[in-house]
């Protein structure tokens, strides 16, 4: 897989207002994410995840060092556009992303303002409701929909763009348990079917082990970068950056202390239920 994203000695600081000092989020940092990949990035609130994810659309710009976004120079204003054409964003509140009283009239919103032709987008339209599971609510009112549907619709907006990569920056964090599993089923089937590059910015563990791999952010820094199962079984490393692992994590690491010898790569209920299983059938 080739590099789509890549931060290159990046340093990003607040500028001093009148109310706040100036706030360094992050500092010399470097990352790489491939086209095609499905990459969490998760870490408490502040550790400078939500800040790293602006940049990858230009929200937001370094204060040092690069940002290239397939092969574009943030810094570089005439880039703008294109970098913006290559990744789109989702957001928290999906109610902030609706400009439009109908559904397919709000996805269609991105896709005119790029000049597509009408056809095109109707076209782009369609696919992408039917892509999120919403092309039979593509005459109805947004507000009244839930929020895992609005968010799905907020989802299908980027994704008439036509972009390599989507960026969502914990975009279940309104949402109930079905809506989170909806959204995250949602941009699970995109990566996998359709190619598209995700980077899901999170806090829910369950989420991030969805991912092909999973960077984890603590003041600023990478503490951790790997595939989910191997970043997981670093209870200790976690712990520190004020993180819990998943459940079934938590239960194997817990018993490991009281004298078991248990793998804690069994991060699902199921490879967690045939572990246990294995280990109480076999008398330890």
């Amino acid at each position: 897989m080739s590099e789509l994203i890549k931060f290159e000695n990046t340093t990003f600081a607040y500028p001093e207002s009148s109310e706040n000092l100036a706030q360094l989020v992050f500092e010399n940092l470097n990352l790489e994410i491939e086209e095609g990949s499905f990459v969490a990035v998760l870490g408490h609130n502040g550790s400078g995840k939500s800040t790293l994810a602006k940049h990858m659309n230009s929200v937001l710009l370094p204060s040092g060092g690069k940002v290239w976004i397939a092969g574009y120079d943030s810094l570089n204003e005439a880039d703008i556009i294109n970098i913006r054409r290559n990744v789109g964003m989702v957001f928290q509140n999906p109610d902030n992303q609706i400009v439009s009283n109908v559904v397919e009239e709000d996805v269609a919103f991105a896709p005119e303002n790029l000049g597509i032709p009408p056809a095109e987008i109707r076209q782009r339209v369609d696919e992408a409701l039917k892509l999120v599971g919403m092309y039979d609510y593509r005459d109805h009112a947004p507000h009244l929909l839930s929020g895992g549907q609005k968010q799905r619709i907020a989802i299908a907006g980027v994704i008439a763009m036509r972009p390599r990569c989507i960026v969502l920056d914990e975009p279940t964090a309104m949402l109930d348990p079905k809506g989170r599993k909806d959204v995250i089923e949602t941009i699970s089937r995109l990566n996998r079917e359709s190619g598209i590059t995700v980077v899901l910015i999170t806090h829910h563990m369950s989420e991030a082990a969805r991912a092909d791999r999973l960077i984890v952010m603590s003041d600023g820094k990478i503490i951790a970068d790997d595939v989910p199962q191997n970043v997981f079984c670093d209870v200790k490393l976690l712990n520190s950056a004020g993180l819990t692992v998943p459940d079934t994590t938590a239960l194997l690491y817990e018993l490991n202390e009281l004298g078991a010898d248990l793998p804690l790569k069994a991060v699902s209920v199921s490879e967690c239920a045939e572990v246990l299983y294995d280990y109480i059938t076999k008398g330890n």
